[in-house]
């Protein structure tokens, strides 16, 4: 799948806790976004190695991507939201319109 600059595009574990917490925090904001479950593919392991060489961290997950750029894990999205930042970002992105 393709990141483009029109979306919001996340990596998750579907047994993660902090992969649900960023789920529900933008089912909550009313964004429409794509989740890519790492355990639901044959080649999840390989995109997790990736992400960890990107994130640098493991586990790797929750990744998230808004506008075709990485923004981070569950520690900055919820830096971001604390901060009234993630909004803006999401509308910049062109992903949330009514909140």
């Amino acid at each position: 799948m393709e990141i483009n600059s029109n979306m919001i595009f996340g990596v998750s574990n579907e047994h993660c806790c902090m992969c649900h917490a960023v789920k529900m925090l933008f089912y909550g904001l009313g964004v429409s976004w794509t989740v890519y479950e790492l355990d639901k593919d044959p080649k999840g392991k390989d995109v997790e190695r990736a992400l960890v060489r990107m994130v640098g961290r493991t586990p790797p997950v929750p990744a998230v991507f808004i506008g075709g750029k990485f923004v981070g894990t569950i520690d900055q999205v919820m830096s971001l939201h604390l901060a009234g930042k993630l909004v803006p970002l999401l509308r910049e992105a062109g992903v949330l319109w009514l909140v």
